[in-house]
């Protein structure tokens, strides 16, 4: 069982002004964090792909590369790489040079994004959407298990014959797909015998469970191993000492930047309801004191059957200070009380 942190790069937005917090602020700020997850045990760091103002990075392969120097032990990896508007050679020798820096900790989480900017901005069409993500994904998994590729699709030119430098440590990297709630897109992972990391961000936890179900049917109808069988969620987080200070503590920015996203999907506005609805134990939202978080934890690992649980903990970009005292409580505290509840 792993335990990790994702991120995405929010930058801080002043409530009360509106002013940004600068990209370049934000980002040395998460090098701090990821150096003390590290130091505290956590187990694996994603870092997400975006193409918008408020957030701080697009290339997660850059702040990994920063990272791994930093780091000693924990897996770094994309949360997500939006695999539809990369060039699948060019991500596999990125993430290969971070492997390589890291000695051998990298990992790629390849998935469509949930946001759409990157289409234009790299010259896709979304009408493509579909055919893209099951080409490139395709491409990606030749390039990790083959040296030299030969290989020919619809929307980048063929590969005769290709040698594909560098090469990760250990000849190959471990590519994690994520998914939203799509069926096809979790029946084409347990075909594949890709693990999935499933994105439960609203509602009731219990609406994923037949997805998992799913996903391990087509794992097993196509003979892969369940040994070499992993599922991980990724739910939005944050820890403080008390419950209820923390919880009101981050409403606000929660709120609000479920808000800014909001405006721009025609969702209506964010309420304390569901807020507290989701840190009930049936909802998305892992936010409270130790005990809490570590009882939420649990339940989800055994709905699931998860082998892995990620912490999404930077949404609205809580302050610095707030963000490293809880990454010292996830580390030092819950992931070792998870662990030994699970022995």
């Amino acid at each position: 069982m792993e335990l990790g942190i994702g991120m995405f790069g929010d930058v801080h937005i002043d409530p009360i002004t509106g002013k940004m917090q600068s990209a370049a602020q934000r980002t040395q700020e998460i090098i701090e964090e990821i150096k003390l997850m590290d130091e505290v045990g956590v187990d694996f760091f994603g870092m997400g792909e975006h193409h918008r103002i408020e957030y701080a990075i697009s290339s997660p392969e850059i702040i990994l590369a920063a990272a791994a120097t930093v780091t000693k032990n924990i897996k770094l990896g994309s949360a997500v790489s939006v695999i539809s508007s990369a060039d699948p050679v060019k991500l596999f020798q990125d993430f290969s040079t971070v492997d390589l820096i890291s000695n051998g900790r990298a990992e790629i989480m390849a998935g469509r994004g949930s946001f759409i900017e990157s289409f234009p901005l790299f010259g896709y069409d979304l009408k493509d959407y579909a055919e893209l993500f099951e080409e490139k994904l395709a491409l990606l998994l030749r390039l990790n298990k083959q040296e030299t590729v030969t290989w020919s699709g619809k929307f980048r030119k063929p590969l005769i014959n290709q040698e594909v430098f560098p090469r990760p440590v250990h000849g190959s990297l471990p590519i994690w797909v994520a998914v939203g709630g799509t069926t096809s897109s979790v029946i084409r992972a347990g075909k594949l015998g890709l693990p999935v990391m499933f994105a439960i961000i609203g509602g009731a936890i219990e609406n994923f469970k037949h997805l998992v179900e799913m996903y391990q049917q087509a794992w097993e109808d196509n003979g892969h191993s369940m040994e070499d069988f992993q599922v991980g969620v990724h739910m939005h987080a944050f820890f403080g000492e008390n419950g209820q200070e923390v919880a009101n503590q981050y409403y606000p920015l929660y709120a609000a930047q479920m808000n800014r996203i909001g405006a721009s999907r025609g969702w209506p506005p964010y309420q304390r309801s569901q807020y507290d609805f989701g840190r009930s134990i049936h909802g998305h939202l892992v936010v409270g004191d130790v005990n809490q978080s570590v009882e939420k934890i649990l339940h989800v690992i055994e709905m699931f059957g998860l082998t892995r649980f990620s912490a999404h903990m930077d949404v609205g970009s809580p302050n610095h200070k707030d963000m490293m005292k809880a990454i010292e409580l996830y580390g030092t505290h819950i992931i070792p009380k998870v662990k030994e509840a699970l022995k």
